[in-house]
């Protein structure tokens, strides 16, 4: 009986995987030729994938932990749960790209991407060896390259792709860096067996400057700065494109991390790396979004920020944390960009009816409010669940929540905004309590020093914002450099020209020169 549930829950994980590589072939059956043809086509894509949904669903049933084939798939409760997540969100933006590319060529070599791009990220999330893993994780990056360039005419698609794949290379080697230190120490490519070893004996110096390859090769792929440019030139790319990437591929990064725990609880080196990357792509990216005015730029901005806060918590080692930050934020952005009409109507709202400044008063109590919150939920669940240090994170971090603007005319008309502040204040720290709460077999392990360090740099980081918010002129110089991202992609993106030179940028036209002449007679009678 036990090796028939085993047998189940073996095809039931791998059932993803199977349904989207066999989707990568559906083109060949389907072949698109416009009319019908493109409408068959992602009928057979949404039937598939709509089959692959239960199957994360009935292994977490029959048991979400274990390992599936020895020494190269694991089951972890947090990879059922992101399959289950990726594989909706494949469903969702297929119906999407449906309709956004009704009538475009090349409907076919998208559909075959798009199935590349879904497997690689299930086999990513079940890999439990060293060459699986890496790859998987090339895998996605190489199947992403045609939805990249899906309009070949855009030059700014083909820099941002070509720059993807320079920073992609680059992250292969420290990744396979990582994996043979990290081999040749414990004798194995299994993290089972590399767990085990870290139990037992402890991170030799080998161990250690494997984790600081691991997180080098993170902080690349994951679009940290100075290597973002190209998660914000992808916006050339279809909609649908943009929150594949920034719901799902850029936050492989995170789930990493977080399945490499006990390597980095014992290399302080690697975490450092993490909040100092972490932290500082986190305060120059919200300061960048703050100039923007393009919506899906502003979301790129925005998803840069994210995953320095997503690396700065696994630095931390709040990894519960940073696993709730994954989920929610591949939902938020997933619906952002598929929704950016209605939110660039919502913006459109907002700049009228909403002044640009706040009451002076909130920006001093609102953290104060946040953090008294926080304390109250932390009491309220019976203990604290995350040190004290990271409490007044959380409370800096929600303080925006409560800032009141200028328009109300009296103090009985602020009472309300305040209260469903603070009650949002309240449910988002409760969900972060119960997510805690929850059996994903994570471990925290948090860093009193460098909790200190990311706690000064986020009450720095709202300083900043507070004194925006308050006398947007007070930006001054910083308004320019801010806007131009401080000019550190314009370094990178000389710097992979020289070092992988291109023939297919384009070359600005010489404005040509008229020569003014007198009008004579036969110009009026032409």
């Amino acid at each position: 009986m036990d090796g028939w549930f085993d047998g189940l829950r073996v095809v039931a994980a791998l059932a993803p995987v199977v349904l989207m590589a066999l989707l990568v072939l559906l083109p060949t059956v389907f072949p698109h030729r416009g009319g019908s043809s493109g409408r068959r086509l992602w009928q057979g894509f949404m039937a598939l994938t709509a089959v692959g949904v239960p199957a994360p669903v009935l292994v977490l049933w029959l048991g979400p932990e274990g390992t599936l084939l020895p020494g190269w798939l694991h089951l972890s409760a947090l990879g059922l749960g992101l399959a289950l997540l990726v594989q909706v969100l494949g469903l969702v933006i297929g119906a999407f790209s449906a309709r956004y590319l009704e009538g475009e060529e090349g409907q076919g070599r998208y559909v075959a991407a798009l199935s590349g791009v879904l497997a690689a990220v299930h086999l990513l999330l079940l890999a439990d060896h060293w060459v699986l893993l890496v790859g998987a994780w090339a895998l996605v990056g190489v199947a992403l390259q045609p939805l990249l360039c899906f309009y070949p005419d855009r030059a700014f698609a083909r820099l941002a792709a070509h720059k993807k794949r320079l920073a992609d290379r680059l992250a292969d080697i420290l990744l396979l860096a990582a994996a043979a230190l990290a081999w040749s120490e414990v004798g194995s490519g299994s993290l089972t067996d590399l767990r085990a070893h870290l139990a037992g004996e402890g991170a030799s110096l080998a161990l250690q400057l494997s984790a600081v390859a691991l997180v080098l090769a993170v902080i690349v792929r994951t679009a940290l700065l100075p290597l973002h440019g190209w998660l914000i030139q992808v916006m050339e790319a279809p909609t649908p494109v943009s929150a594949l990437m920034h719901a799902g591929v850029v936050n492989l990064g995170g789930f990493i991390l977080i399945r490499f725990a006990p390597l980095l609880e014992q290399a302080l080196l690697a975490r450092g790396l993490l909040v100092v990357f972490g932290l500082a792509t986190a305060v120059l990216a919200g300061m960048v979004m703050l100039t923007r005015i393009s919506i899906k730029v502003r979301l790129a901005w925005s998803t840069v920020a994210q995953m320095g806060f997503m690396l700065l918590e696994c630095g931390l080692g709040l990894y519960t944390l940073a696993a709730l930050h994954l989920i929610g934020h591949s939902l938020y952005k997933a619906h952002a960009f598929l929704a950016a009409s209605s939110v660039v109507r919502q913006t459109r709202w907002q700049a009228l009816h909403t002044p640009a400044a706040v009451r002076p008063a909130s920006l001093l109590l609102a953290p104060l409010l946040t953090v008294g919150v926080v304390a109250a939920v932390q009491a309220l669940a019976g203990g604290a669940a995350w040190p004290w240090w990271w409490s007044l994170a959380l409370g800096l971090a929600w303080a925006p929540l409560l800032w009141l603007p200028l328009d109300h005319a009296g103090p009985r008309s602020l009472v309300r905004p305040l209260v469903a502040g603070m009650l949002m204040v309240g449910a988002l720290t409760g969900l972060a309590w119960l997510v805690h709460a929850l059996p994903l077999g994570l471990q925290d392990a948090p860093a009193q020093g460098l909790g200190l360090l990311a706690l000064a740099g986020l009450a720095g980081l709202y300083l900043c914002l507070a004194v925006l918010q308050w006398r947007p002129s007070a930006l001054g110089q910083w308004r320019r450099r801010s806007y131009a991202g401080f000019y550190l992609d314009e370094v990178y993106t000389r710097l992979a020209l020289k070092l992988w030179p291109v023939d297919w940028m384009p070359v600005p036209a010489k404005p040509e020169v008229c020569a003014v002449r007198p009008p004579s007679l036969a110009d009026g009678r032409r």
